[in-house]
C-alpha cells in the first residue's frame, strides 16, 4: 500500500479553496451542519446548479462527503481529514523554514562573535 501523497492532497485542498463560493459553501456546512444542494441554494445567493458544481469540486478535494441519501435528498457534510492533511503539509514547510532560520541565526551569531575578536 502506498503512503498518502500529502503534498498532492494539500494542493487539491488549496486549489478548491481558491474560489470564494466554495469557501462560503464549506463555511456554511461547517457552521450549520449537513445540508443538501437545495438547502444550500436557499441559504446562499447562488443557483442550485452552481451549488452542485462547487460541491463536486469540494468533494473531489476531500473537503466534503455526501451522507446517506434520504429519498432524493443527499446531505453533504464537512470532512476535516483533508484540512488536517493540508495542515500537516504546512507544518512540515514551516518546520523547514524554522530549521533554516535557526541555522542562519547561528551563522550570524558566529560571525558577530568572530568579528569581536581582534587580530593580533
Amino acid at each position: 500500500m502506498r503512503p498518502p501523497d500529502v503534498e498532492g492532497q494539500a494542493v487539491a485542498v488549496f486549489a478548491a479553496l481558491t474560489d470564494p463560493t466554495r469557501r462560503a459553501l464549506l463555511e456554511e456546512l461547517a457552521r450549520a451542519g449537513p445540508a443538501t444542494v437545495t438547502d444550500l441554494a436557499r441559504r446562499l445567493p447562488i443557483s442550485r446548479q452552481a451549488v452542485a458544481k462547487h460541491l463536486g469540486q469540494l468533494a473531489e478535494a476531500g473537503l466534503i462527503s455526501s451522507g446517506e441519501p434520504a429519498g432524493r435528498r443527499h446531505p453533504y457534510r464537512v470532512e476535516p481529514a483533508a484540512i488536517r492533511t493540508a495542515q500537516v503539509w504546512l507544518a512540515r514547510l514551516a518546520n523547514r523554514w524554522d530549521d533554516r532560520l535557526a541555522a542562519l541565526e547561528g551563522a550570524l551569531d558566529a560571525t558577530d562573535t568572530n568579528q569581536g575578536v581582534t587580530q593580533q
